[in-house]
């Protein structure tokens, strides 16, 4: 990819934008750290661009849901990793409330966002995050809700199936239920678990299908939290969602965890 050409795009739009949505639950920090190749919590600021106060690498992640419920959280502020300031992102906390006034809030972030005048303050990605350690009710009501209500449009929004691989131990226990020891529910459960996770995503994906608002993609993650953990998918599906060239090359660009991804769309 041509550094002059990118470094346009970069001068041009600023950063990648991101809104993430979930639960409390939903494992969205470990995967923002993933993306962003580090460990540590990102700092956060507020429209103003200043830090807030309590934005502390020091905060452990369950801390941080008590301090939005608090009130020190809004999902205008801006979440940024040291690791990668190329990346912007957004959370909206406590969404799994269910409140008409988290809904009013969010709806009007998108629609302000979605049609910035300026390039840098538009939101270009949207990860809804739903833990798969919940699948026996993956999609609560509030969620249906917003993919009725909020206009994203003029965004693309992926599905992200968070800790996927909770549905192994559901698997096992299949396979245990069924006769064979624990050893041996070890052994087998991959492809027994990997089919119970197709038709989850597959009705994961029929229910939204139809709402109003359809996310454009779904894509399943596991064991976010390990090292090595992959998160090729969720760029993948990011990049392919975006309409315009230019952000597909800003979002390749900006990522540091997939060289592969930056020489295949280097290639097309």
């Amino acid at each position: 990819m041509d550094p002059v050409k990118v470094r346009e795009h970069f001068d041009r739009i600023g950063h990648f934008r991101i809104l993430v949505i979930g639960r409390s639950n939903a494992g969205k920090t470990t995967i923002l750290q993933r993306v962003c190749n580090t460990t540590e919590l990102p700092e956060i600021f507020n429209t103003k661009g200043e830090k807030a106060k309590w934005a502390h690498y020091s905060i452990p992640p369950h801390q941080l849901t008590k301090y939005s419920q608090r009130g020190y959280h809004d999902i205008e502020d801006e979440l940024i990793f040291r690791s990668n300031p190329g990346f912007i992102f957004h959370d909206s906390r406590g969404f799994e409330a269910g409140s008409d006034d988290e809904l009013r809030s969010m709806k009007k972030f998108v629609a302000e966002r979605a049609t910035a005048m300026k390039l840098e303050k538009r939101v270009h990605a949207i990860w809804f995050c739903i833990p798969m350690t919940e699948c026996e009710r993956p999609i609560v009501a509030a969620e249906e809700k917003f993919f009725n209500e909020c206009n994203t449009a003029h965004i693309p929004v992926i599905v992200v199936l968070t800790k996927a691989d909770a549905i192994e131990s559901l698997a096992i226990g299949q396979l245990r239920d069924e006769g064979f020891t624990m050893k041996e529910a070890i052994q087998r459960f991959k492809e027994p678990a990997a089919h119970m996770l197709s038709k989850l995503k597959m009705r994961i994906e029929t229910q939204l299908a139809g709402c109003k608002y359809p996310p454009k993609d779904c894509v399943s993650l596991a064991s976010m939290n390990e090292e090595h953990a992959d998160c090729n998918a969720l760029l993948r599906c990011t990049t392919n969602a975006l309409d315009e060239e230019e952000l597909q090359k800003l979002v390749i660009s900006t990522q540091q965890v997939n060289f592969v991804l930056n020489i295949e769309y280097a290639v097309k």
